[in-house]
C-alpha cells in the first residue's frame, strides 16, 4: 500500500469524527480500516485510532483492527485498554504470534512478569520465559534508599555519557547510558564475575548495519546508582562494542531501567537524575515542564525501548524519529538516516568519503554528511553531522509505521533530556 501524505486533510478528520460512520456498512467499514492503515503507517496514531474505532463499531469487527487498536494503546502506555484489545485479538487470531507478542510486551512493561512468561513460552521464546519466571515471589526493579531523587555524576559526557555503578555488591564499574538499548546490558565476562544468572540459549538480535549478535537473558540481584539501590533486575548479556572511551565499559543502562523513574540525562550539568515516580522529587520537574524555555514533546514507545517522536530533517516533511541517545558509532553525530530520508531532506552523498564505524553488532561502514537543521518538536539544532549506512532498510517500517531515522547524542548534548513514561512526554530544557 502506498504511503499516505503526512498532512491530514480536514475532510478526512471530519469523516473520522462523523457519527454517521458509527453505523457504517461493511464497505464503509473496510474503507475506514484502509484509512486507518494508511494513517498508522505514516505515524498519525490518534487519527488512525479514530478510524479503527469507527470500523469496530460494526457488529463483526475485523480482527486485525482489534489488534491495531491494542497496538496503538500500547504505543501510548495505556495499559488497561491495550490489555483489553490484545486479549481479544489473541482469541480472534489464535494462530498468529503477533497479538501474543504484543500482549507479552504489555505485561512486561508493567512488570507483570508472571503473566508475560507463559506467553513468551507459547511463542517459542523459552529463554525469555525462563528469565521472567525466575522473578516469582520477587518485586522487579524494587527501589530502596531514603531519597526521592538520585543524582549520578557523569564520569564523562563525550562521546557518550558514562556513570559509575555497583552490580551485586561489586566494586564500582563504568556503564554507558543508551536509550537505544532495551534492558540493562552487561558484558558476559563481567556478568559471570558478579554472579549474574543466565537462562537458555541466546537470541540473535539485529544491530547497526544489519549485523546480528547473540544476546543472553539473565538477572542480577541489584544495581547501585547514586543514592538508589534497585533490586531484582532483568539483564541482557552480550559482548558490546569496544569503544575507545578511555575506560573499561562493563555494561549499558538501557531504556527499561530508566523507564522505572522519571529520568533526566542532564548533559550541560553532567549528571543522570533519577526521580521516584509520584514523589515530591517531581516538584522541580513540574516547574521546568511549565517553563517557556522547555520544549515538551509527546512520544510513543514500540517494543521494549523504541521511543519515537515527531521531528524534521532540513526542509523535509515531519516524520517520526527514534530517540536513541547512544549512537554507538563513536557518538560522531546527531542523526542516522534511512535512504528515503536522504532523498527527502535533499542530502547529496555523492563524493563523500565513507569510513568504518563501531556499531552494536560490530564494524559497520557509514557515510557522514552535514544536516543543516534537525528538529524534535520545537527544539532545533543546526550544522550537525549525520551518517548513512547504519540502518537496515527493513527497520524503516519494522514496527508497521515509518521511522525516518535516529536522533541522537549530538542533538541532545545542549539540553537536559527528561523522559516521563507516565505522561509519555520528553522534555528538552536548556541550561538554567
Amino acid at each position: 500500500m502506498n504511503r499516505m501524505n503526512r498532512t491530514i486533510s480536514p475532510a478526512i478528520t471530519l469523516a473520522l469524527l462523523s457519527p454517521a460512520t458509527l453505523g457504517a456498512p461493511n464497505e464503509e467499514a473496510k474503507d475506514l480500516i484502509r484509512r486507518g492503515d494508511d494513517l498508522f503507517r505514516s505515524g498519525h496514531f490518534a487519527e488512525a485510532e479514530k478510524a479503527y474505532r469507527a470500523a469496530v463499531a460494526d457488529d463483526a469487527p475485523d480482527s486485525r483492527t482489534v489488534l491495531r487498536l491494542g497496538e496503538i494503546a500500547l504505543l501510548g502506555n495505556r495499559f488497561t485498554e491495550a490489555e483489553r484489545h490484545l486479549q481479544r485479538a489473541v482469541k480472534l487470531l489464535p494462530d498468529d504470534k503477533r497479538p501474543k507478542s504484543l500482549l507479552a510486551q504489555c505485561y512486561y512493561r508493567q512488570d507483570k512478569f508472571a503473566q508475560a512468561a507463559p506467553i513468551y513460552r507459547d511463542i517459542g521464546r523459552e529463554a525469555a520465559a525462563d528469565q521472567l519466571a525466575s522473578f516469582a515471589g520477587l518485586t522487579p526493579y524494587e527501589v530502596s534508599g531514603g531519597a526521592n531523587v538520585a543524582h549520578v555524576k557523569f564520569e564523562q559526557t563525550d562521546p557518550l555519557p558514562v556513570v559509575k555503578a555497583r552490580i551485586n555488591d561489586s566494586d564500582e564499574v563504568y556503564l554507558l547510558i543508551d536509550t537505544g538499548a532495551p534492558a540493562l546490558g552487561l558484558a558476559p565476562d563481567f556478568a559471570e564475575s558478579v554472579g549474574a544468572r543466565r537462562f537458555g540459549p541466546p537470541e540473535m538480535i539485529t544491530f547497526a548495519g544489519g549485523k546480528k549478535a547473540p544476546v543472553h537473558h539473565g538477572t542480577i540481584e541489584s544495581i547501585q546508582l547514586g543514592e538508589f539501590e534497585i533490586t531484582s533486575v532483568p539483564v541482557n548479556l552480550r559482548e558490546g562494542p569496544r569503544l575507545p572511551m578511555g575506560k573499561r565499559i562493563d555494561g549499558v543502562i538501557g531504556t527499561a531501567l530508566l523507564y522505572h523513574f522519571v529520568s533526566t540525562l542532564d548533559y550541560p550539568n553532567g549528571e543522570l537524575i533519577l526521580r521516584r515516580k509520584r514523589s515530591k522529587g517531581l516538584e522541580e520537574l513540574n516547574r521546568l515542564a511549565k517553563s517557556p524555555r522547555t520544549h515538551a514533546v509527546p512520544f510513543w514507545m514500540a517494543g521494549a525501548h523504541t521511543m519515537v517522536a515527531w521531528g524534521r530533517v532540513n526542509d523535509a516533511e515531519p516524520c517520526l524519529l527514534f530517540v536513541d541517545t547512544g549512537l554507538a558509532l563513536m557518538g560522531v553525530g546527531g542523526f542516522v538516516a534511512h535512504k528515503s530520508m536522504i532523498k527527502e531532506a535533499g542530502i547529496d552523498l555523492s563524493g563523500l568519503p565513507s569510513f568504518q564505524g563501531i556499531g552494536g553488532g560490530g564494524p559497520v561502514t557509514v557515510t557522514p554528511f552535514k544536516v543543516n537543521t534537525l528538529a524534535l518538536g520545537g527544539a532545533k539544532q543546526h550544522d550537525l553531522t549525520g551518517v548513512f549506512g547504519a540502518l537496515p532498510p527493513e527497520d524503516e517500517y519494522g514496527h508497521g509505521f515509518r521511522i525516518g531515522g535516529i536522533i541522537s547524542h549530538a542533538f541532545f548534548r545542549p539540553y537536559a533530556l527528561t523522559l516521563d513514561f507516565d505522561r509519555m512526554q520528553l522534555y528538552l530544557s536548556p541550561p538554567q
